[in-house]
């Protein structure tokens, strides 16, 4: 393949900072998980991190403190990965899908139209790394009528008083949701994936940022999580391991979905040179850009606007009227020259766990028009310059072929 779709990025430093864990005698959770916390802390300004061992595992803790049971609704937009509506599925909810907008991300005007009693909670999620309109989310939730409508569930849900915001913020650790302030820190609850195709990886991984209002205290929360994380056993590993610290209690019905020191290294490695690393990935983004503006079939993706600005994860980029079919012959046609691209996402109605749930895609027609024509470029710090070259020619060519030949 001559050019990859996501590479993690491994450099001296990551890999130092493994060989620094496997030599210290001590891989599980323990002094690098809390550096890496501490890393993103400091980066996104959210008032606590808490790193698990996936975006999915965290999601379904959180929905379980919060309190869902059967019968409790979670509003997900139906253009996201499985996991966004899966997490609820598995925390005891039910999924309520809504139609997304252009650019992408949630409709708010959706979520309005799909709030009932039983809603509590909502996740938006921030496609490709663009984030969505938080502002207004949090006005929704906060107005009379929706608060009056708000009936817990649960004391969490009681001590909130409304609808809990959980960013899905798989996407999105780096961007900019309003001028000078980044993602993690604008909702009750976002969490990060740190999966390897991400920006930042720990090759398995989450990062849950904590912003809950008072009365909560997140600091005292984060303490909590983390002993829930570990089957709500009082003591860690790290902790039992001292000598005379054997005895140790569990509290709750906890989940084993801690990440490991050896996972947390390579996070800790790139979260360092963040700030250089997604320099790269905007110039990237900022080339791509330049030239498929300059052809009249190219929708560009949305990267920096209304003070929003993206994390730069993939480039969607969209192909004017074109139907599903020839997407995916363009797709075919791109790969036979050895450049790897992808789509972001199938929505899902259209799998067919969800189909058998008795969601329709017919429903979300945004949705479907989105992914009908949508091809997910590369975007990672090794791409040289010829490398994005060769790419744009390889999409332009192939397009060109496929159309043409309609």
């Amino acid at each position: 393949m001559k050019i990859k779709f996501s590479p993690p990025y491994v450099d001296d430093t990551v890999i130092n900072e493994v060989v620094d864990s496997l030599k210290s005698g001590w891989i599980t959770t323990g002094p690098k998980v809390k550096a890496l916390e501490q890393e993103i802390k400091r980066f996104s300004s959210a008032q606590e991190v808490l790193c698990v061992n996936s975006w999915t595992s965290g999601a379904i803790m959180m929905l379980r403190w919060l309190g869902v049971q059967a019968g409790d609704e979670v509003i997900v937009p139906a253009y996201t990965y499985a996991a966004t509506a899966l997490a609820v599925i598995h925390a005891g909810a039910t999924p309520v899908m809504v139609d997304i907008e252009d650019d992408f991300n949630i409709s708010v005007d959706a979520i309005r139209n799909a709030i009932t009693s039983k809603t509590k909670a909502i996740i938006p999620v921030d496609i490709a790394g663009f984030p969505c309109d938080y502002d207004d989310i949090i006005s929704l939730v906060s107005e009379d009528s929706i608060l009056a409508l708000f009936e817990p569930t649960s004391e969490v849900q009681q001590k909130l008083g409304r609808i809990l915001i959980l960013n899905d913020a798989a996407h999105s650790l780096g961007a900019y949701y309003s001028e000078n302030k980044r993602t993690g820190c604008e909702t009750d609850i976002a969490i990060f994936s740190l999966h390897a195709v991400k920006n930042v990886t720990t090759a398995e991984g989450g990062a849950i940022c904590l912003n809950l209002p008072a009365p909560f205290d997140n600091a005292e929360l984060y303490k909590q999580l983390r002993q829930m994380t570990l089957n709500c056993q009082t003591k860690d590993a790290f902790s039992k391991s001292l000598n005379g610290c054997w005895r140790y209690d569990i509290m709750g019905l906890g989940m084993k979905i801690n990440m490991p020191d050896v996972n947390a290294a390579i996070g800790l490695a790139q979260m360092r040179q963040y700030p250089a690393l997604l320099a790269e990935r905007k110039r990237i983004f900022n080339l791509y850009d330049t030239s498929f503006a300059k052809l009249s079939w190219a929708i560009i993706p949305p990267s920096n606007f209304k003070n929003k600005e993206s994390s730069y994860h993939i480039y969607a980029l969209r192909i004017k009227d074109i139907n599903e079919q020839q997407r995916d012959d363009i797709i075919d046609e791109i790969s036979k020259h050895e450049v790897a691209v992808n789509v972001h996402f199938i929505p899902m109605p259209m799998l067919s766990f969800f189909k058998q749930q008795g969601f329709d895609i017919a429903n979300y027609p945004q949705s479907y028009k989105n992914y009908a024509c949508e091809i997910s470029l590369p975007i990672y710090p090794q791409l040289t310059n010829e490398d994005v070259n060769l790419v744009i020619d390889t999409v332009t060519d192939a397009y060109k072929k496929i159309t043409f030949s309609k």
